[in-house]
C-alpha cells in the first residue's frame, strides 16, 4: 500500500483545490473528455463471455475500443488498428482467446498470451495490454500508463514491483493490489474507478 502519510497530503491537496474531488466542475470537465462511462458501456458490450465467441467481430471491436480510448497514444493506434486487421484466421483467434481469458478465464495466461503476440511487431505496450480490462472492470483492473507508474513509485519510494517497459504479470498484479488497497484510504470522491484515482495521483505526485 501507498505510504498513507504522503497519500493523505496528496488528498489534503487535491481536496483543497477541488473540494468535490471527481464531481468537482473542473475536473468534471476533464472528465468528459475520457468519455469513461461509454467506453465502459462499450466494453462490457463487446467483451463478454459470450461476445468474444465472435473472433472476427471481437477482433474488429478490440480495434474500435483502442481507436476512441483517449488513454491510448495516437501513435499506437493506427499501428495496432493495421496489425489486428494483417492477422490471418489463426492468429485472431489466438489473439480473442488471450483477451477472453484476461477477461473471463485465466487471467494471467491471457495476459501472457497477448504480451507474446503484440510482441511479435513490438506493440506489447502497457497502454495495449491493460486498456481493454480497465474498461471492462474499471473499479478492480487498473490501465498502467507509463509515466504515471513510474512517477508514483518514485514519489512513494516504492522498490517493489519495479517498473519495465516490457509488460509483465508480476509487475500488473502487485501494481493493481497497491492501487486497490491505497484508493481505500481516500475520500470516495477520488476514486470513481481506479483510472479516475490513478488520475489523481497523476496530478498530484512530484
Amino acid at each position: 500500500m501507498l505510504e498513507q502519510k504522503k497519500l493523505k497530503k496528496l488528498e489534503g491537496d487535491f481536496l483543497m483545490r477541488y473540494p468535490k474531488g471527481f464531481l468537482d466542475p473542473e475536473i468534471e470537465a476533464i472528465g468528459k473528455k475520457h468519455r469513461m462511462g461509454k467506453m465502459v458501456e462499450l466494453a462490457h458490450d463487446s467483451f463478454s463471455e459470450q461476445a468474444c465467441s465472435n473472433v472476427h467481430v471481437t477482433a474488429e471491436n478490440m480495434i474500435k475500443v483502442v481507436s476512441r480510448s483517449s488513454m491510448v497514444s495516437l501513435f499506437e493506434k493506427p499501428k495496432f488498428r493495421d496489425f489486428v486487421r494483417s492477422m490471418d484466421e489463426n492468429e485472431k483467434a489466438f489473439l480473442v482467446q488471450a483477451l477472453s481469458q484476461m477477461l473471463h478465464g485465466k487471467q494471467q495466461l491471457g495476459f501472457e498470451a497477448m504480451v507474446d503476440i503484440l510482441k511479435t511487431q513490438k506493440l506489447a505496450k502497457w497502454s495495449l495490454i491493460t486498456i481493454i480490462p480497465a474498461y471492462y472492470r474499471p473499479t478492480k483492473e487498473v490501465f498502467v500508463k507509463p509515466t504515471t507508474a513510474k512517477n508514483i513509485l518514485r514519489h512513494f519510494d516504492i522498490a517493489d514491483p519495479v517498473y519495465k517497459p516490457t509488460p509483465s504479470w508480476d509487475f500488473y498484479k502487485k501494481y493493481r493490489k497497491l492501487i486497490n488497497d491505497s484508493k481505500k484510504a481516500v475520500d470516495k470522491s477520488l476514486s470513481p474507478s481506479n483510472a479516475a484515482f490513478s488520475g489523481f495521483l497523476m496530478m498530484t505526485v512530484s
